[in-house]
């Protein structure tokens, strides 16, 4: 920063003034000189009054500004603006009134080196102290309720993300050498000692000791808000947070401390230019410190509501090393800290991770409900080990949490993806009364988590349908999204359904804008109505449009998915829709992307390899079946089979190269003498056996016709055992249709053709212990059926039984579930 100073003065006489001003306009960067009393102040308005003295800002290698206050009477008023900001008449402006003659003869010096010009340690750019106590963060003292007509929600939406997740704070003792307690009851300070204090600013100004900085930014902390407010345009205030600066290599880790603490009182904004010296200043001092004293020093910093990644970077190092020696305190607070922070090493959450586990029996409900919100929060999970015992814990005591914890334990449970289902039913006895006295945050999070876990409880689901149409006004663009996303993908339609969606919709229209800032939110909310049959035009006209398009190629996330899944969704069920469609290229391009995913994460899946090769075995080859994605945009694949009119399959995979099969007549396999001997395990080649054997061929032919008929359920295969040993080979030529074994050539096919989609599902397409399908799948099947198709399904929990039975149990089912379910 340079200054340059230029005095204006009549011909013949001095330059008087007085203190200066630390207030600068943001563009010029100029210091001007202020009044002294309103008293000399009238003295000056006459035709000998003085100009202003003005300072410009120059930057040299060092520099020395000496200042003689017996030298200056007074000076005139700069402006309007600065005197109107002047406080009690003065009373904080005023000048050497209260001083001796001695003091005032006394000469200051005020230096400023260029090391503290690097470091961006501008405390007189005061554009920084002209705004340092803005409004916003003057709010940060005191809670101001939203006017709204229903008093009451207004409460209940009240949500400070500063106050609620310290409520562990305040069960033990310890944490007061752990953190700072804004509640802790300070002795107010009077205006008029602030004054004083001021005053004794401006007097001893660069001999002002360390200790006796600290001590004053703490008792004027003790101001109230509203003299907080008019000290905002002091200009000894902010040479106080100058001299601070100045010696901040003075001052001792206790002083620190109480300087940071007041700063909080004091609302100091987080981006003011003083902060960063002291966060530099804590980095170097970090390492001597003590654990309790670090860990005051970033909660410190979170109260400040600045991010000092350096400094916890610093602190995680030391844990890293001592971390066998936290005690129970320790842990939670260094957790919560970790979480407020957003990161954190991985081998070090791992060891923490343990020690969660040892203490878990100890720890309070509040306390549990600060780790699982601390991990989370930091994107690391707990162990499935430890969310288990957390369970068992919690799920005997979950009416005694409060809600705020409640819903931190439920977001670790959506974040591992441990269904506890102790803990989820007992959410679902806890939750539902609890719902309305819950902010809108807190229920999308509770609805969230269910989805997440896969769990309806229409207990839950109800409370929070009726209950979200009087709030819905309280919603952002995130909380419209994800409820409306947890009802659409578990599936579930509330009884108040056309309240509780148009409630959101009318507030997806209002929030429009804020969608536009967050647009993967809007294509969760439309997807999700897509789930639940509903298609606001204009909205999705909107989000296929070229403008939005654009808008989601800046998000953090990869919506092109999404879009594609929309516009697949509505090419489907939206005939009639006329406005903006995904173009052709991008289209392909997300057909490629999912195709690819699809063919190295769910095709070499062994449900779906032996589902294939078994169907191609039965049916007569590749050319009979195919595995792809029948619908791309609903994002998995389908097996799909061709039956004529008569049922027979029919060659349509073009793609597929045929294998050379085993040429087979309508009257079965022809047996020879020693293929008989084999079967009945004889080596006798009479033609008593061969007769013994025909019959036994024949019953066991028989026998197989009855099976078919069969359900699977009552299938045995014992009923096999009385005659010939049938192989995989033997009964695929036995069931094998004559069709199938006639000539792969491809031919246009018939006008009765059947299209039949066989998906072979698993417990991620239902709901948690049900066999209800969730949002995406069953939209899947009901578009599937309206192009034209016979949806099929293999069940997972029939399934995946008989991947470990014999390959004549699967084909026999396979068989059964095809030809059996299209007659």
């Amino acid at each position: 920063m340079a200054t340059g100073i230029i005095c204006r003065r009549c011909a013949g006489r001095s330059c008087r003034t007085a203190t200066f001003s630390t207030t600068t306009k943001a563009a010029s960067k100029r210091i001007f000189f202020r009044k002294t009393e309103e008293g000399q102040s009238s003295k000056n308005t006459g035709k000998h009054s003085k100009p202003a003295v003005m300072l410009r800002l120059w930057n040299p290698p060092e520099y020395k500004i000496s200042l003689n206050p017996s030298a200056y009477a007074g000076t005139k008023c700069v402006s309007h603006e600065d005197a109107s900001r002047s406080l009690s008449g003065g009373s904080l402006e005023s000048d050497y009134t209260r001083i001796s003659a001695k003091q005032i003869q006394n000469t200051y010096s005020i230096t400023c080196s260029r090391r503290l010009s690097c470091t961006k340690n501008t405390l007189l750019d005061l554009e920084s102290n002209k705004a340092l106590f803005t409004p916003a963060s003057l709010t940060q003292l005191r809670k101001v309720d939203p006017v709204e007509d229903d008093g009451q929600t207004a409460d209940v939406e009240a949500y400070d993300t500063k106050e609620d997740p310290r409520v562990f704070q305040k069960q033990r003792p310890e944490y007061k050498f752990l953190c700072y307690n804004r509640s802790e009851p300070l002795q107010p300070l009077s205006i008029e000692e602030g004054n004083l204090i001021l005053q004794n600013v401006a007097v001893l100004r660069s001999s002002l000791k360390p200790g006796t900085i600290a001590e004053y930014f703490f008792r004027l902390s003790c101001l109230t808000t509203e003299h907080l407010e008019i000290m905002s345009s002091n200009t000894r205030f902010a040479m106080l947070c100058r001299y601070g600066v100045e010696n901040i290599q003075l001052f001792d880790i206790f002083e620190l401390v109480k300087i940071l603490k007041a700063f909080v009182c004091l609302a100091i904004p987080p981006t003011h230019s003083m902060l960063k010296v002291y966060e530099t200043e804590c980095c170097r001092r970090a390492s001597d410190m003590s654990l309790d004293q670090q860990l005051m020093v970033a909660d410190l910093w979170r109260c400040l509501r600045r991010s000092v990644p350096q400094y916890l970077d610093t602190v995680f190092s030391y844990v890293n090393l001592h971390w066998t020696n936290l005690t129970l305190p320790q842990l939670v607070q260094l957790v919560y800290i970790i979480g407020e922070g957003r990161k954190a090493p991985e081998d070090l959450m791992k060891k923490l991770d343990t020690l969660v586990l040892k203490y878990l029996h100890s720890l309070n409900l509040e306390e549990v409900g600060a780790i699982c919100l601390g991990y989370f929060k930091s994107r690391n999970g707990l162990s499935e080990q430890t969310m288990r015992k957390i369970g068992d814990k919690v799920s005997a005591h979950l009416a005694d949490m409060s809600s705020y914890a409640l819903v931190n334990v439920l977001k670790m449970y959506r974040y591992t993806h441990v269904d506890d289902m102790d803990f989820l039913e007992e959410l679902g006895n806890v939750a539902p009364s609890r719902i309305p006295s819950i902010g809108i945050q807190g229920v999308m999070h509770i609805t969230l988590g269910c989805s997440a876990l896969h769990y309806l409880d229409e207990r839950i689901m109800n409370a929070v349908a009726s209950s979200i149409p009087s709030r819905a006004a309280y919603c952002r663009s995130k909380d419209i999204a994800k409820l409306l996303w947890s009802f659409g993908s578990l599936n579930y339609e509330p009884p108040n359904a056309e309240e509780f969606y148009a409630s959101l919709e009318e507030q997806m229209h209002i929030k429009l804008p804020e969608f536009q800032k967050f647009p993967e939110h809007l294509l969760t909310a439309l997807l999700a109505l897509a789930f639940a049959k509903r298609f606001p035009d204009d909205l999705i006209n909107y989000a296929l449009s070229p403008k939005f398009i654009r808008l989601t190629r800046g998000s953090k996330f990869d919506l092109l998915k999404d879009l594609f899944t929309l516009d697949g969704t509505v090419e489907i069920e939206c005939p009639s829709y006329t406005g903006n469609r995904l173009v052709p290229q991008l289209r392909q391009e997300a057909t490629e992307m999912l195709w690819n995913f699809a063919k190295k994460e769910i095709c070499l899946k062994p449900e779906i390899t032996d589902a294939v090769s078994l169907l191609e075995d039965m049916l007569g080859g590749p050319q009979y079946v195919k595995n792809h994605m029948i619908l791309p945009h609903t994002r998995s694949v389908d097996l799909e089979i061709h039956l004529d009119s008569g049922q027979k399959p029919l060659p349509f995979n073009a793609e597929a190269v045929p294998t050379k099969k085993l040429e087979l007549k309508e009257s079965g396999v022809p047996l020879t003498d020693d293929l008989m001997n084999q079967l009945l395990k004889r080596k006798s080649s009479s033609q008593t056996s061969v007769d013994d054997c025909e019959n036994k061929i024949e019953k066991c032919t028989h026998k197989r016709q009855a099976l078919q008929e069969q359900s699977l359920s009552r299938w045995d295969p014992v009923m096999f055992s009385d005659g010939v040993p049938l192989t995989g080979t033997i009964l695929k030529a036995l069931t094998k249709s004559t069709a199938s074994c006639e000539s792969p050539a491809f031919t246009v096919q018939p006008h009765g053709v059947m299209k039949l989609a066989i998906q072979v599902s698993n417990r991620n397409h239902y709901c948690c212990s049900s066999k209800r399908l969730l949002g995406l799948h069953n939209m899947k099947r009901r578009q599937l059926c309206q192009i034209g198709y016979t949806v099929i399904e293999l069940p997972f929990w029939e399934w995946f039984h008989l991947l470990r039975r014999s390959r004549s149990e699967k084909l026999s089912y396979l068989h059964h579930k095809i030809f059996g379910s299209v007659v």
